[in-house]
């Protein structure tokens, strides 16, 4: 009883914060001053920012997206102008939207103790909500910590996750293509940013806080629910310290020493901008640690991918480094029996992930083309700056984002590893030819359940194998070991040995 009664306390905590968080969407009343504009001006764009903007500087608008519609105007009608006269690297970036949006607020949240202030009850309540009906729902065995999943609305495609996933989309969309309606949480997390770096925060501060902060909190879930499990709590404890240390605190500390920004353990073709001309520019003119970032990023996809692949499988990064993965396995964890099973989803997925590696190489071996040649276009016809905004927009923000991570709740937590991940494709190919890594099966045990298949975030029909005593040597099985955690029989095991002992 005092179990249940925490954790309704824990879930009314939790959608307190959540409504108050989404109440900070409503927009504040905004006002421009020529100091807002002096301090988010560019080097040598002050003047010109001044001047395109005079007619709203000191004119109070009722709520900032009136003010954030009448910046665009202004900007565009400028950058219409310097189009015509072709004065390209003259135009007035998008980004300004955002910083003048947060520079012109005049609500509470423009302050710093109005920031802290909402931040508690906030993201705060969301937080101390989650974690108190986390830590109350404590399972007295592992055979029934998959109870009722199927009875859930908000884990079996109910209205509840139809509603989150709506909730994500939204959010991803805002996030990669209007931030500048998402300024009232920047400002809430405003003062975290200036604590560590000194700078203003952005979009993707805040994206990277509140990602981090997901998967410590479902991080305690997983450890709490697989206590039972010493695989389980190393790989989730694995993921929670690199998604804090290296995506997170060392790229803030990396800006802060005034060196380029850089998730050490996010690499090409994942990091799919690593070889853009302003990156290796970026990372030339930083002196010696600036090549040493660089060389660490070609090292990891040339020598680390294969020879750690060919030792621990691709599970070494998808389940225990990658930040992907790292939500997945946490936030995602309990819509990981939505994954579709059906051989159609594994034709599709076959084509589908191999054909973003095959994007990514091609446009990444234009990207080169074009930064040792100064040719934008190869035979006339493939433009390396096209291909690149082509693949940043639909793999890079929609494919990744959008929907790899909005429809959790509908298809299953692995959709973006599982049909457009280039660096899964490239892991995945490694492990199925040349891997001693494979998952190997007691037949004889197997008493057809079907629990392995049915937790399966991968789509993998682990059943079938079973059945027939194969072992598992699947180009995108990244070694989670759930299917092990939850056979009853013991049947299934993670296993390491010679490449030609695998019975495939």
């Amino acid at each position: 009883m005092m179990q249940l009664h925490s954790y309704r306390s824990g879930l009314i905590l939790f959608f307190t914060g959540f409504l108050v968080l989404s109440g900070l969407l409503w927009p504040q009343p905004a006002q421009l001053s020529p100091e807002a504009i002096r301090q988010v001006a560019r080097p040598g764009q002050e003047t010109i920012l001044a001047a395109q903007l005079a007619p709203l500087t000191g004119q109070r608008f009722p709520n900032a997206y009136v003010f954030t519609g009448a910046v665009r105007r202004q900007l565009a009608q400028y950058n219409e102008q310097m189009k015509a006269q072709q004065k390209w690297d003259q135009q007035l970036s998008d980004d300004y939207l955002l910083s003048l949006t947060k520079a012109a607020i005049t609500g509470p949240l423009s302050t710093r103790s109005g920031a802290w202030l909402w931040f508690i009850l906030s993201i705060g309540l969301c937080t101390t909500g989650a974690l108190t009906a986390i830590l109350s729902e404590r399972h007295p065995k592992p055979s029934t910590i998959n109870n009722g999943i199927f009875n859930n609305p908000a884990t079996n495609r109910g209205w509840i996750g139809w509603a989150a996933g709506s909730f994500l989309i939204l959010f991803y969309i805002a996030l990669y293509f209007y931030p500048e309606y998402l300024t009232n949480w920047i400002l809430l997390v405003e003062p975290i940013k200036q604590a560590m770096t000194g700078q203003p925060a952005s979009q993707w501060f805040l994206y990277g806080f509140i990602y981090t902060l997901v998967i410590l909190v479902m991080g305690v879930r997983m450890l709490i629910r697989h206590r039972h499990n010493a695989y389980q709590q190393l790989r989730t404890v694995s993921v929670m310290f690199f998604q804090t240390a290296f995506a997170f605190l060392i790229p803030e500390i990396l800006t802060l020493l005034r060196q380029p920004y850089q998730d050490l353990k996010n690499f090409w073709p994942l990091d799919y901008s690593f070889f853009f001309d302003y990156r290796i520019n970026e990372k030339l003119q930083a002196g010696n640690f600036g090549i040493f970032m660089l060389v660490w990023g070609i090292m990891l996809t040339v020598v680390a991918v294969p020879v750690l692949t060919y030792l621990y499988g691709k599970r070494w990064y998808c389940s225990w480094v990658c930040g992907c993965g790292g939500l997945a396995e946490t936030a995602g964890d309990p819509f990981r029996q939505l994954s579709d099973k059906k051989l159609s989803a594994w034709k599709a997925e076959r084509v589908l992930v191999h054909g973003v590696l095959a994007f990514a190489v091609i446009m990444t071996g234009l990207v080169l083309f074009t930064y040792f040649t100064g040719q934008s276009a190869l035979f006339g016809v493939l433009d390396s700056y096209s291909l690149r905004s082509a693949y940043s927009f639909s793999i890079g923000a929609m494919f990744s984002g959008v929907i790899g991570t909005g429809l959790y709740p509908v298809f299953g937590n692995r959709v973006w590893c599982r049909f457009g991940c280039p660096l899964a494709a490239y892991l995945g190919l490694v492990q199925r030819f040349k891997s001693r890594f494979r998952i190997t099966t007691n037949g004889g045990q197997c008493i057809s359940c079907g629990n392995c298949s049915t937790y399966c975030e991968m789509g993998i029909d682990v059943r079938w194998y079973a059945q027939r005593g194969q072992d598992i040597v699947r180009s995108s099985c990244v070694g989670c070991g759930i299917c092990s955690a939850v056979c009853p029989r013991g049947v299934l095991n993670l296993e390491t040995g010679t490449v030609d002992s695998r019975r495939i």
